[in-house]
């Protein structure tokens, strides 16, 4: 019997604050990491290093299920006027707020 996965993530724009441009990483395993979704890179725009990356939430996998149907990405990150920090949501609604400086997070 054949079963339907999950449809992909969407793209997500990436975001350029004072010359580090941040992106949405959906496939956090393909990089060795725990989960799928919830992270993201900073990238410095001069070079096109990744300077660092960072987990915005964790995802509670259940070993019954398949693990692909339990992933949740990113579905958007936008920057507020004149601020250095990072308004992301997940797939479930939950909001965060990144400050870019110190890479805290926030629930918003």
């Amino acid at each position: 019997m054949m079963q339907a996965d999950r449809i992909p993530p969407a793209e997500v724009a990436p975001v350029v604050i004072d010359g580090m441009r941040y992106e949405v990483v959906h496939w956090g395993k393909e990089r060795g990491l725990e989960q799928n979704g919830g992270y993201i890179a900073a990238i410095d725009v001069a070079s096109g290093q990744e300077r660092w990356l960072l987990k915005i939430y964790d995802v509670q996998y259940d070993p019954v299920m398949e693990e692909d149907v339990q992933d949740i990405f990113i579905k958007s990150m936008t920057k507020p006027f004149f601020s250095k920090k990072l308004k992301i949501v997940d797939e479930l609604g939950r909001k965060y707020i990144v400050d870019t400086t110190d890479r805290s997070i926030q629930l918003e």
